[in-house]
């Protein structure tokens, strides 16, 4: 039997079958284990790239659908590719679901960064962690056109799922899975 301790514990837990399920609290229990299908679409605003992929459905992971979505992410400056934390896809797939917005497009600003862009940017910016979570596949910065930012944002710190910066002037924000902070 699923107690709610594992359903909402911290990170994507494996459940009977090898199901994972969201990790925010605050998210219904029904809602969680409704997902059947999980799909992002993104917009790559470096290289002008698309993807709409499926990452989840029927309890499982979708490989192919998860590799488009690390190779849309990658450093586009170095061309690296990394595996996005799973946790982050999910903490995605919420917003857009909260918002209302689960069909469009997010805009990628930022995703992977290879420690070779971080240094660079870091050279260039006070505003670039040393150990930023973009390194790990763990952060990512985005807008949602036709969604206000302080829409997006408020809905991100709702959710309690880590990390949320505002950039009003880059009209932007960054979500990662590290702790929960706001800035």
């Amino acid at each position: 039997m699923i107690n709610r301790r594992q359903i909402f514990s911290t990170g994507a837990k494996a459940l009977a079958g090898g199901a994972a399920v969201l990790s925010f609290p605050h998210i219904a229990r029904a809602d969680v284990l409704a997902a059947s299908e999980k799909r992002l679409s993104f917009f790559n605003t470096h290289t002008s790239e698309k993807t709409r992929s499926l990452f989840w459905a029927d309890g499982q992971p979708i490989a192919e659908g998860l590799k488009e979505i690390d190779h849309i992410l990658r450093d586009w400056r170095t061309g690296d590719v990394e595996v996005m934390d799973r946790d982050l896809l999910d903490l995605l797939h919420g917003l857009t679901a909260k918002v209302g917005r689960a069909e469009e497009e997010l805009h990628i600003i930022s995703g992977y960064r290879s420690p070779k862009t971080n240094n660079m940017l870091r050279s260039q910016s006070s505003g670039v962690a040393k150990k930023s979570l973009h390194q790990q596949g763990k952060a990512i910065d985005i807008r949602l056109p036709g969604t206000e930012l302080p829409k997006l944002r408020n809905a991100a710190m709702a959710m309690k799922a880590g990390g949320v910066g505002y950039y009003e002037s880059s009209q932007f924000i960054h979500v990662d899975t590290g702790r929960v902070r706001y800035w």
